[in-house]
């Protein structure tokens, strides 16, 4: 996926902008498992990529979350809550047909470096 025409995470004054992350294992694989198991992945996938940008999840004011099902919705938020502090960024969720990879979740964020 390295001649794909994106960066991990692009630096804007204050802000971070992170691409979407999927649930790929750090071989690059697309995790098998439940919605949780691959949330869990994803946001793992999410906060390593903050931490290149010197942040961590209480930079994260703002999310983008792309679903291929919405009967995953309520699973999801159980395990995406887990991996976020107080207050809870902005974020909406939409379903989509599809994502890269047969994946069933992607999220990208904005930080704040503030």
């Amino acid at each position: 996926m390295a001649d794909l025409p994106f960066t991990p995470f692009r630096e804007s004054k204050d802000l971070v902008f992170v691409s979407g992350k999927i649930e790929l294992t750090s071989e690059g694989k697309v995790l098998e498992g439940t919605i949780a198991e691959k949330t869990a992945q994803t946001m793992k996938n999410v906060l390593a990529e903050l931490k290149n940008a010197r942040l961590d999840a209480s930079n994260i004011v703002f999310a983008q979350v792309f679903l291929t099902d919405m009967k995953d919705y309520q699973e999801f938020n159980v395990e995406y809550v887990e991996y976020l502090v107080k207050p809870y960024p902005a974020r909406f969720v939409v379903a989509v047909k599809e994502l890269p990879l047969g994946a069933k979740v992607e999220i990208s964020v904005v930080a704040s470096k503030k």
